[in-house]
């Protein structure tokens, strides 16, 4: 079982790493949020090849580095909450707790070496059992300092809605709301772990904890890097239709009727082109909330008439009607060059479209092709 365990652990390492060679020196717009993560997934990683490498019995047999446990640990949390403030964009207005980290870090390895060096010329025999007992109020410490940190990183999720409103607009926020549960569950293994330690002196109860966290926040680490991407470049999106810079007209949108029915006629076209451009020139349709009940009642019209125009003079249900309206302006971003490296995901959702996988099939319904295939095309 422990060389399953210290397998798993040792590719966990590897792929910790490999994320982030991956994404600090391949992947294009690598800013503070990435970077928060990337160290995030570091320090984990640093950690895990550390007890690694100490258990197969690959440490030094200098007395200096054989006792210097650095603890990597301690700027896991701190670099998760810096991640947390930055991709909810509120590190300016909550508190920075990056610098004390760093400090009680730095406090933490200087007290070792100090201990280290008392013990390797002042104690009879080299007895290191002052080391370990400062070890144990060590993790004592830092299990306290981090479950401190992820509190407050919960609550900013949790809690403090006014501040992540704006953020809310773009992300529910769910995936990160499912980590924060399942970390409460890791940091209680912690706590658990840090008991039996300091009870017993046995470190096996850390061996299932390094494995949970470590699939744990590399889980965090690939979705942070996708939710990321999509929500910085759904921002853009969004200014750039703010700014009406790439938006369907209604003289682009071919209506289809058939002239022998009985009935079109002038007042039925009027009001038909009183919809369209009500939801063209409002941009509704880029509402995934958008409902039928809604517009015929903005626009003093029966839900039944409402829906007889749409029917007729598009040829679509309500719900088709505004999904070819969202597919039009897919297509416009997938078109446009300027728009050639943003992800498909974030166009489609700000289309309108609630999920990836409505959107794709809405796309393929319209045209027969996926955004990517058409994206291709250009």
């Amino acid at each position: 079982m422990d060389s399953i365990i210290n397998f798993l652990l040792i590719a966990g390492v590897i792929q910790g790493f490999a994320f982030n060679l991956i994404t600090m020196f391949v992947k294009k717009k690598c800013d503070r949020v990435i970077v928060f993560l990337n160290l995030t997934v570091l320090f984990i990683s640093l950690n895990n090849l550390q007890r690694w490498l100490i258990d197969n019995g690959y440490s030094s047999d200098l007395f200096v580095l054989k006792q210097l446990l650095i603890p990597w640990y301690l700027l896991i949390f701190p670099m998760f909450y810096a991640f947390t403030t930055h991709f909810l964009r509120v590190q300016d207005k909550v508190n920075d707790f990056l610098k004390m980290s760093l400090i009680i870090f730095t406090a933490e390895i200087v007290i070792r070496l100090c201990l280290i060096s008392y013990v390797y010329y002042e104690i009879p025999d080299r007895d290191t059992s002052v080391i370990y007992n400062y070890t144990k109020i060590e993790d004592v410490f830092n299990l306290i300092y981090s479950i401190f940190l992820f509190v407050n990183a919960s609550l900013i999720i949790f809690r403090r809605h006014h501040l992540i409103a704006y953020i809310l607009s773009y992300d529910d926020l769910n995936w990160i709301k499912w980590f924060i549960r399942l970390g409460v569950v890791v940091i209680g293994f912690w706590a658990v772990a840090v008991f039996i330690k300091t009870l017993t002196g046995n470190e096996d109860a850390y061996m299932f904890l390094r494995l949970s966290s470590s699939i744990l926040l590399y889980w965090m680490g690939y979705q942070g890097i996708y939710k990321y991407n999509v929500l910085r470049d759904r921002i853009v999106l969004r200014s750039s239709i703010d700014a009406n810079d790439v938006l369907i007209t209604s003289s682009e949108i071919i209506d289809s009727q058939n002239e022998a029915d009985d009935f079109f006629n002038k007042k039925h076209d009027r009001d038909f082109e009183r919809i369209k451009d009500h939801i063209i020139q409002n941009k509704l349709y880029l509402d995934p909330l958008l409902s039928m009940e809604t517009l015929a009642s903005d626009l003093g019209m029966s839900k039944s008439y409402f829906s007889k125009l749409i029917n007729s003079y598009s040829d679509y249900n309500f719900s088709d009607y505004i999904n070819s309206l969202r597919v039009a302006q897919a297509k416009k971003f997938l078109a446009n060059d300027e728009f050639s490296e943003y992800t498909i995901v974030a166009i489609g959702l700000e289309c309108g479209f609630n999920s990836k996988s409505t959107f794709y099939s809405a796309f393929k319904k319209f045209t027969s092709k996926t955004p990517t295939a058409y994206r291709a095309e250009y």
